[in-house]
């Protein structure tokens, strides 16, 4: 059977001080093709308020119906979020199918997500979208389910169909609800029992394609792990949906857990943020975030602006940040180079991971202690663990037992208190 092309006229309307809407527009492209969508036209429209009826004036809806039936396309994509009466009046004058941003990246989340989390998350956040939106999709839900009787036992039969589909839709959402508790419960039991091994947790965050995927490989190639540990990456939108989490392992016996986040983009539908909350709170929970930044990119700043505002969204706040300006290599900028905490590299190239990974250790070692250590020849056991955990500066053999001048984490600090002759 052929798969019908779908071909569409892409809408916005910029608003006064809408700074952005340019950026908006070609941004809302990108996401048709990231759904496969071919992108026939295109019409814009500079309101000072969006019309209620029909979000854009009515005479420029008669525009863009007379470009889609020009250019044979078949569906049209608005760059906002579209109210239900919007949808059913757009639908009446166009004849023809009409989205949203929002469904569209919907869409997107939809075709990519790959595991159970995921899917329940995208799954919540359409059936979230399409309740009140009901009246709007079509005469057709407005049909008679059948039968009269006033009876509670066939008092369903009697409903309309849209009365159903509404008591379905919500019978779903409570289930997704359940099912992304447990999962949820599970994760905050995997995070319980890392914070109990004192490793500490730096989660990569940002913009949706910034290269969050390839710096998280690259530091797994730089840390000489095999590519059997890599994630999936590609130079798309949200191409990574799944939180990964790998284990980096230094030279010195220090390690650190590393974790890949979605990536964000701008008017990112409010109930997908809600529903990737767990996701999220791997970033909430972290002991540094990465936020990693396309600086090749012309609209760079706004979208440190926006992945900032999503994760004070879901309530992210007071964890230390290092500003990770990635594709310095396709920017008229110096590279690689660390200025505080904000460092300009090229994950593709592999050029300034050493200057990451010096402000990593910086953040999370600081308060490491350096102190020397008696340890008794019977206690083979504190020795195989202090060369296991700890950096061993120096080792001398004295009377009573080696004398290891080492670097210690708090909690093994505390551990190893017994053993502890100075600093």
């Amino acid at each position: 059977m052929e798969r019908l092309i779908e071909r569409a006229i892409i809408a916005g309307v910029q608003l006064q001080n809408d700074i952005h809407f340019e950026y908006e527009m070609e941004e809302l492209r990108n996401l048709a093709e990231a759904c496969d969508v071919e992108v026939a036209g295109e019409v814009r429209q500079s309101l000072d308020r969006v019309n209620p009826a029909y979000f854009v004036g009515k005479g420029k809806a008669e525009e863009i119906r007379n470009l889609y039936e020009e250019t044979e396309a078949n569906l049209v994509i608005f760059n906002d979020e579209l109210s239900p009466s919007q949808i059913r009046n757009l639908e009446e004058i166009l004849e023809c199918k009409v989205i949203d941003r929002t469904m569209l990246i919907l869409d997107i989340f939809s075709r990519r997500a790959k595991t159970r989390e995921a899917q329940v998350q995208v799954e919540l956040a359409q059936l979230q979208y399409l309740l009140p939106r009901l009246v709007g999709m079509r005469a057709s839900l407005s049909r008679v389910g059948g039968g009269t009787s006033g009876s509670s036992a066939t008092r369903g039969a009697g409903e309309t169909k849209l009365e159903l589909d509404r008591r379905k839709i919500e019978e779903q959402i409570t289930r997704l609800r359940k099912e992304l508790t447990e999962i949820g419960g599970q994760r905050e039991t995997q995070r319980r029992r890392r914070a109990r091994n004192a490793v500490p947790v730096v989660s990569l965050v940002g913009y949706t394609n910034a290269g969050k995927s390839t710096l998280m490989n690259s530091l797994l190639n730089e840390t000489g792990y095999a590519e059997a540990k890599q994630v999936f990456e590609k130079d798309m939108l949200f191409a990574t949906l799944e939180t990964s989490v790998r284990k980096i392992e230094l030279p010195d016996n220090k390690s650190f857990l590393l974790s890949d986040t979605v990536g964000f983009v701008s008017k990112l539908p409010h109930h997908l943020v809600q529903a990737f909350r767990s996701t999220l709170e791997e970033a909430r929970n972290a002991d540094l975030l990465l936020h990693v930044v396309d600086v090749s990119a012309e609209e760079y700043r706004h979208m440190v602006e926006v992945t900032e505002s999503t994760l004070q969204a879901v309530g992210v706040e007071n964890v230390p940040v290092i500003y990770v300006y990635n594709k310095a290599d396709k920017a008229d900028v110096q590279y690689p180079k660390a200025s505080g905490d904000s460092l300009w590299i090229s994950a593709k190239k592999g050029e300034g991971l050493d200057l990451l990974l010096g402000s990593i250790r910086r953040h999370l070692y600081a308060d490491y202690v350096t102190c020397r250590l008696l340890v008794p020849y019977d206690r083979g056991d504190i020795m195989a663990d202090l060369n296991e955990r700890a950096a061993v500066l120096e080792n001398a053999y004295e009377e009573e037992g080696t004398v290891i001048k080492a670097e210690l984490s708090p909690v093994d600090y505390d551990r190893f208190s017994e053993f502890v002759i100075g600093k």
